[in-house]
């Protein structure tokens, strides 16, 4: 029989500590965790490595423009499911959804305003609603927008960011790209300037009509712009591709688009090429 009875640690339950979510962020550039102040304060840029993080089109519009001079246009426009489009949720519910969750009731902004005293007609898209897919609304505004600088005597700046057509529209998106490109043939016509800026990703449809056909195209560090994924190509081709294919690096380089501008540079880099295009025209 033991003399010394062993005594009982109990250790006091300790509760979790609960982290608040949405305070970091992890880089997918460099890996370092960064603060959301920090990002906010850097346009949403890593200030370690320069990964360019996604960017609301609030954001975007509020970077560009001189304060308190957008005024939007065709707020009222809004997706209809005329296909009655049925998969493993319909349209409509994934619409509603998306509108909740982003405070926006389709996948770009659009208006007019000014930045650095020139007056400009100006489209932003957003990857976070639907992944900025063109559908009807979306390529309507776009449209409008461009009639409206045309009108207007005002340059054009459309920042893309997109999936590509809406297939929930079917042929009713693949129309927007005819239709956009049409307006902007007729704002080329009145020698007024394009400005076109693509964003991470843009890709498909939306690269094969307006995206591609800026006077001048600029796009931001690092991003990846293309028709078709690299697998499709590379099934279709045989053919092994490049390294670093699709990325803005690489299309520079091969003279597809004109520049490749840093976030914290980009409103100042189109206020220069503004004031380039009004010196000649």
């Amino acid at each position: 029989m033991a003399i010394f009875k062993k005594p009982t640690l109990k250790t006091a339950s300790r509760k979790k500590r609960d982290i608040p979510q949405g305070l970091f962020q992890k880089c997918p550039g460099c890996d370092e965790v960064v603060s959301e102040i920090e990002l906010n304060e850097n346009l949403r840029v890593c200030p370690r490595c320069d990964y360019h993080f996604a960017v609301s089109a609030k954001e975007r519009i509020d970077n560009l423009v001189d304060s308190q001079s957008f005024v939007e246009m065709d707020a009222d426009l809004r997706s209809i499911d005329t296909l009655r489009f049925q998969g493993m949720a319909s349209y409509k519910d994934r619409l509603k959804s998306y509108q909740e969750r982003t405070g926006l009731t389709d996948a770009v902004i659009s208006g007019h305003g000014m930045l650095d005293g020139y007056k400009i007609a100006l489209a932003v898209m957003d990857f976070g609603f639907l992944a900025a897919t063109m559908g009807s609304v979306v390529g309507e505004r776009i449209t409008r927008a461009i009639e409206y600088g045309t009108d207007n005597h005002a340059g054009v700046i459309i920042v893309a960011a997109s999936g590509g057509a809406r297939m929930y529209e079917g042929m009713l998106s693949l129309m927007q790209m005819a239709k956009t490109s049409g307006a902007l043939a007729r704002h080329a016509d009145a020698r007024l300037p394009y400005i076109s800026v693509l964003t991470n990703p843009t890709t498909a449809g939306v690269m094969a009509s307006f995206a591609s056909l800026g006077d001048v195209i600029v796009a931001e560090p690092k991003s990846m712009i293309g028709f078709a994924g690299p697998r499709v190509i590379k099934e279709t081709t045989h053919q092994d591709l490049p390294k670093g294919f699709q990325t803005a690096e690489f299309l520079e380089e091969h003279g597809l688009i004109d520049m490749i501008v840093h976030r914290k540079k980009m409103r100042e880099t189109i206020s220069r090429l503004l004031g380039y295009f009004s010196s000649t025209s």
